[in-house]
C-alpha cells in the first residue's frame, strides 16, 4: 500500500459525512498525482456499506457495466436492478451506501447527461436517505463546469467539497525524515508536496542520486512526467511547453514570457489562463495591491517537479543522455541554490503567521519599480518585511540595512497610522556576529533558519 501521509483533516470530513444521519453529496477534487484515489480508499478501507468504482476511458455501456459488477460484490441484490445510473444509486440510497465515483470525468466524456441524471435522482429520491455519494476527479476544468459551477446540473446539491492541495513541506518531510532542513528544503523545491512524486524518492539515498535516477535518468519514474500529463491534458501542448520553459527560466511578465516562448503577446494569456486552470501556473501580484484591479502581476508555475523539469530536463534529453550518471552533478548541481532560491521565499512565506504567532490580512511578495521586497506581511499592527537569502555566506547588517530602506517605499493604503514595522531574516548559512547582537539589542528584528521552516514556529532570535 502507498505510504499515507497527513490528510487527517479530509479524512476526518469524508468519515464524518458517512456517519451522519442525512444524506451527503462530497465533491473531492485536485491536481493529478496528489492521493485523491488513496484518500478515499483509505476512509472507506474498514466499512462494508461502501462501493468504490474508479471510473475507466471507456464506453459508457462499460462503464455501466463495470459498475454493476463492483456495487454488487458489496450489494448483491443489485444484481436484480435495472442496468441505469439512476435505478441503481436510487437502489444503493435505500440501503443507505457510501457510494466513492473516482475520475467521475471519465463517465461523462461518455454521457453528457449523467450529472442531469444523478441531479434528479439525487432530488427524487437520495436526498432523503443516509447514503453518501462521493464524487472525484483529476480533470479540474471538468469538475469545475460540470459539477461546481453555477450552471451545472448538480450545483447547490453538494454537501461538502474538498478541494486537495500539495503537502506542505513539513508533511512532504516524512518521506525523508533523515534529511537535514537544508536537503528536506532542497527536495520539497525539486519534488513539491505532491505524494506520488514523493514516494520515488529513497530516503537512504542521497538527495542527488534519487534525482539522478528518478528525474534525469530515461530510465527514471518521473523522466516524462510532466510531458504525459501535460500531453494528457492538452490537445496541442508544444506551445504550452515553450511558455513553461521560459516561466522555468525566470521570466515573470507577460513580456519576457511571450519574448522567450515565441509566442504573440495577445495570444498568450489564452495559454496562460488555460495552464492557469490547471493549477500548474499561478498569478501573484505585489501583496499591498488588489488582485482584480493590479496591473502589475507575474506568472511562476505553481508546481516544483514542472518547474524543475523544464529548468533542467526539457530540451536537454539528448545531454542528459550523453552525461548520464553526471547528469545532476554537472547540470544541476552548479545552478541548485539559483533554482531552490524562489521556492525558499514561498516557504518563508508560508511559514510567517506560524513562527511570529500573528495575523495577517496577507503575506505575499512586494514590488515596485526597482524595489522589492521577498516577504511582506499585512497585519493590523503594521508591516513584517522580510529577505530571504539562499546563499552560502551568512546574512550581515547591510542586508537588513537595505531591509529598512527598501520598506519606506512601500504604500499600503489600510497602513494602521501608528503601525510599527518589524524585520525578519531568513538565512541558509547564518549571520554574522553583528547582526545577531543587534538582533538581541532590538525587539523588531527577528532571525530564522532553514529548521524554522521545517518545524514552524520553535524559535525566533530577537531581544
Amino acid at each position: 500500500m502507498e505510504e499515507f501521509v497527513d490528510r487527517d483533516v479530509e479524512l476526518d470530513q469524508l468519515t464524518n459525512c458517512y456517519e451522519s444521519e442525512t444524506a451527503d453529496f462530497v465533491v473531492l477534487y485536485g491536481r493529478r498525482r496528489l492521493g485523491k484515489s488513496e484518500l478515499v480508499r483509505q476512509s472507506i478501507a474498514d466499512r462494508n456499506d461502501a462501493v468504490y468504482y474508479q471510473a475507466v476511458e471507456s464506453t459508457a455501456q462499460n462503464q455501466l457495466e463495470q459498475f454493476v459488477d463492483t456495487a454488487t460484490g458489496q450489494f448483491p441484490s443489485l444484481r436484480n436492478v435495472r442496468r441505469d445510473w439512476e435505478a441503481l444509486l436510487e437502489a444503493l440510497g435505500e440501503d443507505d451506501a457510501v457510494v466513492v465515483i473516482d475520475e467521475f470525468p471519465f463517465l461523462i466524456e461518455e454521457d453528457e447527461s449523467l450529472p442531469s441524471r444523478i441531479q434528479r435522482v439525487w432530488d427524487m429520491a437520495l436526498q432523503e436517505t443516509e447514503m453518501t455519494l462521493v464524487l472525484v476527479g483529476s480533470s479540474i476544468s471538468v469538475m469545475e463546469d460540470k459539477v461546481l459551477s453555477g450552471s451545472a446540473p448538480l450545483y447547490g446539491r453538494r454537501t461538502a467539497t474538498i478541494d486537495l492541495k500539495p503537502l506542505s513541506v513539513v508533511d512532504a518531510r516524512e518521506f525523508f525524515p533523515e534529511y537535514d532542513p537544508e536537503t528536506a528544503i532542497t527536495s520539497w523545491s525539486i519534488y513539491g508536496g505532491t505524494p506520488y512524486y514523493l514516494q520515488t524518492i529513497e530516503p537512504d539515498q542521497h538527495l542527488g542520486t534519487n534525482v539522478q535516477q528518478t528525474i534525469l535518468s530515461e530510465r527514471g519514474l518521473l523522466y516524462s512526467e510532466p510531458e504525459f500529463l501535460l500531453r494528457t491534458e492538452l490537445r496541442q501542448p508544444n506551445t504550452y511547453f515553450s511558455i513553461l520553459r521560459a516561466l522555468a527560466h525566470g521570466r515573470r511578465t507577460p513580456n519576457e514570457i511571450a519574448g522567450m516562448a515565441g509566442v504573440e503577446s495577445g495570444s498568450l494569456s489564452t495559454y496562460l489562463q488555460k495552464l492557469r486552470r490547471l493549477r500548474l501556473v499561478e498569478r501573484h501580484i505585489p501583496v499591498t495591491e488588489s488582485p482584480t484591479a493590479s496591473k502589475r502581476g507575474r506568472y511562476r508555475i505553481a508546481a516544483p517537479l514542472f518547474r524543475f523539469w523544464f529548468r533542467f530536463v526539457y530540451g536537454n534529453q539528448d545531454q542528459l543522455r550523453m552525461l548520464g550518471e553526471d547528469a545532476y552533478d554537472e547540470l544541476v548541481a552548479p545552478e541548485l541554490a539559483d533554482y531552490v532560491s524562489p521556492l525558499f521565499e514561498r516557504l518563508c512565506q508560508r511559514a510567517l503567521p506560524n513562527l511570529l504567532d500573528q495575523q495577517f490580512r496577507d503575506v505575499g511578495q512586494w514590488w515596485f519599480k526597482e524595489h522589492e521586497l521577498d516577504v511582506l506581511g499585512l497585519a493590523d499592527e503594521g508591516l513584517v518585511a522580510g529577505e530571504c537569502k539562499f546563499t552560502s555566506r551568512p546574512v550581515d547588517e547591510g542586508v537588513l540595512a537595505n531591509l529598512e530602506r527598501t520598506v519606506s517605499e512601500v504604500r499600503w493604503s489600510e497602513e494602521p497610522a501608528d503601525g510599527e514595522t518589524s524585520y525578519v531574516l531568513f538565512s541558509r548559512s547564518g549571520y554574522t556576529a553583528d547582526l545577531e547582537q543587534t538582533a538581541e539589542t532590538r525587539n523588531d528584528v527577528f532571525l530564522f533558519d532553514l529548521s524554522d521552516l521545517i518545524t514552524p514556529g520553535e524559535s525566533a532570535t530577537n531581544g
